[in-house]
């Protein structure tokens, strides 16, 4: 795609950001296709392809079965042929019924065709609790994706991200998983006009500070910069790290924050035991800056149970404001 960059920057919701890469992208990639289930005229379950087929029509926009084992399966193939597709999963806890075609698949056909053929495909998943849609339809897997050689897994946090995130997916030659937040949808921010790319594999410093590194994903960045904003207020300094790709993980930003601040708080989503905050735990253990910790590094993470229905329950099953406000101070005044 060779369309020159940003210009005006709006504000756009987190879905309007994405719908638009899909437009830019559909209007100016004869190969790109969007694949789903309900993402034609019903405008996908929430609401981000819109009115897209209206534009470009089913041969562009198409509605799939509810088969998400053979939705994925035409996705590759479509791949491998030399399209484009981006492949909507309607949640991402459904992805478990296509784990055949994107674990044993897609990520794997460059390995073992000795590099002579790419899979470039995006698959997006909306993911995590917060809507009380209860435990089939509210999981953070990112951390299963991130697991396997030959996918890369992303996270975008802001409006911004999603759009620039999205069409540098469509841009490698790779496998792409896109996890956005379902509570992100609605959330506005600033987003330039045209086409851009935000790098994949590198993180953002969403705040600096001396005191503290937090490193977040998705929705838990914003959780993590309101207490940032109340941690101040004591005299706490926190730096805010925006991971934004689980694999490839920005080891350099990571390490550089935690040399600097000397203590480290991970918070994510997903189930805390094997998760994202454990990779990040043992890269700084395995590292010199491990050798500038002042005091053991905190894990966050989601509860070692399915996400309940009741909507305080389903608070209590993932980490909140007053969780990170709790820890930092502990953290940060020997408590620990």
């Amino acid at each position: 795609m060779n369309i020159q960059a940003k210009s005006e920057i709006r504000e756009l919701s987190y879905a309007e950001a994405i719908r638009e890469a899909m437009d830019i992208a559909l209007g100016s990639d004869p190969r790109v296709i969007l694949m789903g289930e309900d993402i034609g005229i019903y405008g996908g379950a929430f609401q981000v392809t819109g009115d897209l087929v209206e534009k470009y029509g089913t041969d562009r926009v198409m509605d799939t079965p509810i088969s998400e084992l053979g939705g994925a399966g035409v996705a590759v193939g479509a791949a491998l042929t030399g399209l484009r597709p981006i492949f909507e999963f309607q949640f991402s806890d459904f992805a478990t019924l296509a784990m055949e075609q994107i674990v044993n698949q897609a990520a794997k056909i460059r390995f073992m065709l000795g590099g002579a053929v790419s899979v470039p495909v995006v698959m997006r998943f909306p993911a995590g609790s917060g809507t009380g849609a209860a435990a089939q339809h509210s999981q953070s897997i990112e951390a299963w994706f991130g697991h396997v050689p030959g996918l890369k897994v992303i996270q975008p946090s802001t409006p911004e991200d999603a759009k620039g995130m999205l069409l540098a997916a469509l841009e490698d030659p790779d496998p792409v998983m896109i996890f956005e937040h379902k509570i992100l949808y609605k959330m506005k921010g600033h987003v330039p006009e045209g086409y851009y790319t935000t790098p994949i594999g590198k993180a953002a410093v969403r705040r600096e500070g001396r005191d503290l590194s937090i490193v977040a994903t998705s929705l838990m960045v914003h959780k993590a910069l309101a207490a940032a904003e109340e941690l101040a207020k004591d005299g706490i300094d926190v730096e805010v790290i925006d991971l934004r790709t689980v694999r490839p993980m920005d080891r350099d930003t990571v390490l550089a924050s935690v040399r600097k601040t000397g203590r480290l708080i991970c918070v994510y989503e997903g189930v805390k035991t094997l998760g994202v905050g454990a990779e990040i735990s043992a890269m700084v253990a395995e590292s010199d800056a491990f050798d500038y910790l002042d005091a053991p590094i905190i894990r966050l993470g989601g509860a070692e149970s399915p996400i309940p229905y009741n909507p305080e329950l389903e608070k209590s099953a993932v980490p909140q404001v007053p969780d990170i406000l709790e820890a930092a101070t502990a953290l940060v005044k020997g408590r620990l």
